[in-house]
Order: structure tokens, then C-alpha cells, then sequence
């Protein structure tokens, strides 16, 4: 678990609970509009959520999280630091954030708290982070955080751009 002041991340495990609250965010047009453009149908997300419990299960360091309030209790999105193999010394930063929490300083606080959190671990040179170009909320938050454009490109058809962080 990480801890913040107003909020609480609890990595995902192989639990129904879990994969409800992961539909609940693949299955949203709206959250879904500057990822893949659609929302996941169950059977997608299903598969999806399989491989995210396969990088969660490579090290207890990183993973994707649930992103809940402190005070209420209640789910407000996801946040990862993820890397792919127990060797990588680059990890991947994102997050996701219900519509209904959108505007809120949310993901700025998340992502700064994973940001801080992967320097403290002596074994990451840096981070990434692929977003839609036209995200520019998510481009704010992340050059506020030091990151930079490394480049444009494709991902399986969408328009993608990554910006790194080098520590």
C-alpha cells in the first residue's frame, strides 16, 4: 500500500472485487476516450486484467493500483508504476481517474507521489509515460513533474506521445 495524505493506493489482486473496479474504468467512454478511444467490453477487459495480475506479480515495488479517498472510502481510479521484467530499470507511470473526480488535483497528486516514490527505489534511472497527444491535462501534470517528449508514434493504431523522465 502507498499512502498519501487523502489518498490510498492498494495494488490489484486476482479478487472479482478487483476486476469490477478495472471494468468499472476500461468500460467508461469517457475515461476510455484518450486511451484506446473505446471502452473494453467485458471479455477484453477480462484478458486485459490477467496481464496486468502477471506484471503486478513481477516485483512488490511496482504494479498498477487502486486509487481509493481516505475519508470515504470510495474508488477514484488507477495509478501505475509498472515495469515488464524484474531487471528493468525504467518503469512506466500512468493513471486514470473516474470522470467524476476529473479537475480535482487527483491525478497531479498521484502522479507526484509514484514519481517521488520510484526515486527512492536505487534501482530505476527513470520513468515513461504514453499518452494521447491531445491529452493536454496529462501533459501538464507530467512536464510539471520534469518529464520531457522523447517522441510521437503509433500505438496499434492510435496516436501516442511518450515523454520520459530520466532521475
Amino acid at each position: 500500500m502507498i499512502e498519501l495524505e487523502h489518498y490510498k493506493l492498494l495494488k490489484f489482486v486476482n479478487s472479482t472485487r478487483d476486476f469490477d473496479y478495472y471494468f468499472q474504468m476500461v468500460n467508461d467512454e469517457k475515461v476510455m476516450a484518450m486511451i484506446t478511444e473505446r471502452p473494453f467490453e467485458f471479455d477484453e477487459a477480462r484478458e486485459d486484467f490477467k496481464k496486468l495480475l502477471k506484471l503486478n506479480s513481477i516485483s512488490d515495488h511496482f504494479g498498477t493500483y487502486k486509487i481509493f479517498d481516505r475519508k470515504s472510502g470510495k474508488f477514484i481510479g488507477l495509478a501505475k508504476l509498472e515495469i515488464t521484467e524484474s531487471n528493468s530499470d525504467i518503469a512506466e507511470l500512468g493513471y486514470i481517474i473516474l470522470p467524476e473526480y476529473w479537475g480535482k488535483g487527483i491525478a497531479s497528486a498521484i502522479a507526484a507521489c509514484l514519481i517521488d516514490y520510484g526515486r527512492l527505489l536505487k534501482k530505476l534511472k527513470g520513468m515513461f509515460a504514453i499518452i494521447d497527444p491531445n491529452n493536454l491535462a496529462s501533459r501538464k501534470i507530467l512536464i510539471k513533474n520534469g518529464f520531457q517528449t522523447r517522441e510521437f508514434r503509433d500505438f496499434d493504431g492510435l496516436p501516442g506521445e511518450v515523454l520520459e523522465l530520466i532521475f
